[in-house]
């Protein structure tokens, strides 16, 4: 990725730019051919930059990503705090179906893997649906184990068989990450994705919080309440340690700035 569209939040290399460029840019690359170089992609929110600040390994992870796009508002605002002011939220989802949208007339196979059981071929139908995407080469749903547990051959061997050109990952992070960068090393394909919850929201398992609950930086609160028992812990450290944190990097990089000047 080009320097000039990476600013650096909390130690995570993130994109700085919108959604609509990193898709065109994204789908360029496979309409120019070039190599297919098994670039991981991470749709990276308050979750994952947080568990990287914590976890030195996690964090080298992300960082030897392709690209990290923001998921979520926090991560933009801390992004234009420290000057990136053309930095908008690249939002999972979204991402998922824009990409899908572009690629109608193209030739680009998608394969879908994540989920529960059956979640990645009610997607592929979904795409159909919503996006009118029948390009969808294949699917695949990881059963629940430890990372270092998955046959990561097997699976990319199924993948490279479909001639995918992108592979979207439906798990969460941290451990969707994890397991991309594993399963890069055996895929022959242009981009791994990590998406989160996106396969469940587009098929309509889960619901989304209302745009300007988004736009407020908001959605975790929505998300908590739909799912209380689950999520309370994580935000209960989440929220606090990404406003300290982010407030904290952004003062330090005007102080710097005022130093340097």
């Amino acid at each position: 990725m080009r320097d000039d569209y990476i600013i650096e939040i909390l130690g995570i290399q993130m994109y700085n730019r919108d959604l609509d460029t990193f898709v065109n840019h994204a789908l360029e690359i496979i309409s120019d051919e070039q190599p297919r170089e098994n670039r991981c992609i991470s749709a990276t929110g308050a979750h994952g930059i947080i568990h990287a600040k914590k976890n030195e390994v996690f964090r080298e992870t992300l960082n030897s990503f392709y690209s990290n796009l923001p998921d979520g508002m926090p991560g933009v605002w801390v992004g234009r705090g420290k000057g990136a002011k053309d930095m908008k939220r690249c939002y999972g989802p979204d991402l998922f179906a824009k990409f899908m949208k572009k690629s109608v007339k193209s030739d680009v196979g998608h394969f879908l893997c994540g989920g529960k059981e059956g979640v990645a071929e009610k997607l592929k139908k979904a795409c159909g649906i919503k996006f009118g995407n029948q390009n969808i080469v294949g699917t695949y749903c990881p059963p629940f184990k430890k990372i270092d547990e998955y046959d990561y051959e097997m699976i990319a061997e199924e993948i490279n068989k479909s001639g995918a050109d992108v592979v979207w990952i439906g798990i969460s992070t941290p451990k969707q990450e994890k397991f991309a960068k594993r399963l890069s090393e055996h895929t022959d394909v242009h981009f791994l994705i990590t998406v989160g919850a996106a396969f469940d929201f587009h098929i309509g398992e889960l619901r989304q919080a209302p745009s300007w609950m988004q736009k407020a930086g908001m959605e975790w609160l929505f998300r908590l309440i739909a799912e209380p028992r689950r999520l309370y812990r994580r935000y209960l450290e989440i929220v606090p340690a990404f406003l300290f944190y982010g407030i904290k990097d952004v003062i330090t990089h005007k102080r710097s700035h005022r130093t340097k000047s």
